[in-house]
C-alpha cells in the first residue's frame, strides 16, 4: 500500500469506531479493497445488543438493494450467452404478463428503473413486517394490475423493486432455474465467496447481525426479525459481509473477466438517467453512479428493515469501500464517503517531508468536545470526528518543536497560534494546550472537571 493509503486507513478505522458510538449505531462493519486485495476490514459495536455479542467482520448483514447489482450482473451474463437481449420485452420471457402494460417494458428499461413501474405496489407493508413479502403468484398479480404502470416508460428515472422482481422472473425463464439458484451458482460460487447469498439462510441465523429500529420515534432501539423476501429476492434479498461484498465488486473492475466482459461492465456502468437535482447522482443498469469530488464512482446502497448499507467503487483507481450497519437510521453512505474524502485530502498536496509526526496524533477531549489530530498525506490536520465529513475544512498544522502551529483555516480557528504538547517519559502525549488556550487530554484519560456534575 502507498503511505497515503496506509495513513488514510489508520484514521478511517479510528473515525468509524468513534462514529459507531457517537451516532449510537449498534454495529458497523466495513471493508476496503485496494491494491488488488482486501486492504482493511473492521467491525465495531455489537451484532446483538441484548445478548452482548460483539460484532466481527464475519457477521452477515441483509444488504437489500445491493441485490439489484447481482440481478444486473446475471442479466448481462445471459445476454453474453445469447439467452436473452436487453431489448426483449419482459412478456417474451414471462408469458403470464402478455398483453399487460408492464409486459411491454424491456429488460433494459427495467434494469435502468426507466419502466415507469410502481415502486412496491399499492400495499407494501412487508417493508415494516406487517405482511410477508410477495410470492411469485402475488408478484404476478401486482404486475398484471394496470395500476402498476404508474408513468410511461422512458419518461424519467423511477425506482422500482417490483420491476426488479420481474427481472428475477426473466432470469428464471431464461435459465430454467430459480433466481436464487442461478445467482448462487453463476456469481457467488464462481467467486468462491461464502459470506454472500441471495436470500435469508435459516441454517445460518446465528451468523446474522440483528437489525434494529430507528431512534426517530423512540428512546431505545428494538430488534427487528429477519424475514424471507421471496419473489423480491432479485430486488432486495441478498445477505453478505463487507469483505465478501468488496471482493464481489472487485470483479466489476476493468480487466477482470470472472463475471462479465469489460464490454458488458461498461454497458452496466454507463449512466443513463440522473436520479437527483443535479447530475452527480445517476443510474446505469442495476448500478448507481455518483461523483465525490472529482471521482466517478459506481456501487449501490441497501435499505432493509434494521439494516442500511452502502458500497462505493472507484473503477479507475481500483478501490472498493463497503459499509454495513444494523440500524434502520444509520448513515452508511456518509460513512462510506468518508474514506474517499480522506483519500482526496491526502492526495490534494505533495506529501509532507517532516519526520516523526505520528507522536502528535490522537483523539483529545475537553469539556467542549473532541479534537482529532490526524496524519494524512504526510501532513498533520485538526478535525472534528463527529462531523459528517472528516476532511471538511481540516486545520493544517506545522511542527514547531513540541508544538503545532495552526497554518490555515478561518479566523475563528486561532490562525497562527499553537497546540502545545506535554509528553511523558515514554513519549506519549500527557496533555495538549489547545490553540484557544484550553487544555485537552487524551480521550482515554479524560474526566470532566470537578465543578461539572452530571444530572441523574
Amino acid at each position: 500500500m502507498t503511505q497515503n493509503l496506509t495513513e488514510v486507513l489508520a484514521y478511517y478505522d479510528s473515525w468509524l469506531s468513534y462514529n459507531q458510538r457517537y451516532l449510537r449505531v449498534p454495529g458497523i462493519q466495513a471493508a476496503v479493497y485496494a491494491g488488488d486485495r482486501i486492504a482493511f476490514s473492521g467491525a465495531y459495536g455489537h451484532a446483538d445488543v441484548e445478548n452482548d455479542v460483539p460484532l466481527t467482520d464475519q457477521h452477515l448483514f441483509r444488504i437489500a438493494s445491493h441485490s439489484k447489482t447481482f440481478t444486473g450482473t446475471a442479466v448481462l451474463q445471459l445476454v453474453e450467452q445469447g439467452r436473452l437481449r436487453l431489448d426483449d420485452k419482459a412478456s417474451q420471457h414471462v408469458t403470464e404478463i402478455v398483453g399487460t402494460p408492464i409486459g411491454e417494458r424491456t429488460v433494459r428499461e427495467l434494469l435502468a428503473h426507466a419502466g415507469g413501474v410502481t415502486r412496491d405496489s399499492l400495499d407494501a407493508d412487508w417493508w415494516q413486517l406487517a405482511a410477508a413479502f410477495p410470492d411469485r403468484d402475488q408478484l404476478l398479480a401486482v404486475l398484471r394490475d394496470a395500476s402498476s404502470a404508474v408513468i410511461p416508460e422512458n419518461e424519467r428515472f423511477k425506482y422500482s423493486n417490483i420491476g426488479f422482481g420481474l427481472l428475477g422472473l426473466v432470469v428464471e425463464a431464461a435459465t430454467g432455474m430459480s433466481y436464487n439458484a442461478y445467482v448462487q451458482t453463476a456469481i457467488v460460487d464462481k467467486l468462491g465467496l461464502t459470506g454472500l447469498g441471495p436470500e435469508l439462510d435459516p441454517a445460518r441465523l446465528t451468523e446474522y447481525a440483528a437489525g434494529y429500529s430507528s431512534l426517530a420515534y423512540a428512546d431505545a432501539r428494538v430488534p427487528i426479525e429477519h424475514i424471507d423476501t421471496r419473489a423480491l429476492a432479485s430486488a432486495t434479498g441478498f445477505f453478505g459481509n463487507a469483505r465478501d461484498l468488496a471482493t464481489y465488486f472487485s470483479a466489476h473492475l476493468p480487466g477482470d473477466d470472472r463475471l462479465l466482459t469489460d464490454k458488458s461492465k461498461r454497458e452496466m456502468q454507463h449512466p443513463l438517467w440522473t436520479t437527483g437535482a443535479d447530475d452527480k447522482a445517476r443510474y446505469g443498469l442495476g448500478l448507481a453512479v455518483t461523483k465525490i469530488g472529482e471521482r466517478e464512482l459506481i456501487g449501490h446502497g441497501g435499505g432493509y428493515p434494521g439494516h442500511i448499507t452502502r458500497t462505493l467503487v472507484d473503477p479507475e483507481k481500483r478501490l472498493v469501500v463497503v459499509v454495513l450497519t444494523n440500524a434502520i437510521d444509520a448513515p452508511a453512505s456518509q460513512l462510506a464517503e468518508g474514506f474517499f474524502r480522506l483519500l482526496d485530502l491526502a492526495e490534494s498536496k505533495e506529501r509532507g517531508e517532516e519526520a516523526d509526526l505520528a507522536r502528535f496524533t490522537g483523539r483529545f477531549a475537553n469539556l467542549w468536545g473532541l479534537t482529532d489530530i490526524m496524519l494524512i498525506g504526510g501532513r498533520l490536520y485538526v478535525t472534528d470526528p463527529s462531523g459528517p465529513n472528516p476532511a471538511d475544512e481540516p486545520l493544517p498544522l506545522e511542527v514547531d518543536g513540541d508544538a503545532l502551529r495552526v497554518a490555515g483555516g478561518n479566523g475563528y480557528n486561532s490562525y497562527g497560534e499553537s497546540y502545545r504538547f506535554t509528553f511523558d517519559a515514554n513519549g506519549a502525549v500527557q496533555s495538549v494546550r489547545g490553540s484557544s488556550g484550553l487544555t485537552l487530554h487524551p480521550i482515554h484519560n479524560f474526566t470532566l472537571p470537578d465543578r461539572v456534575t452530571v444530572a441523574g
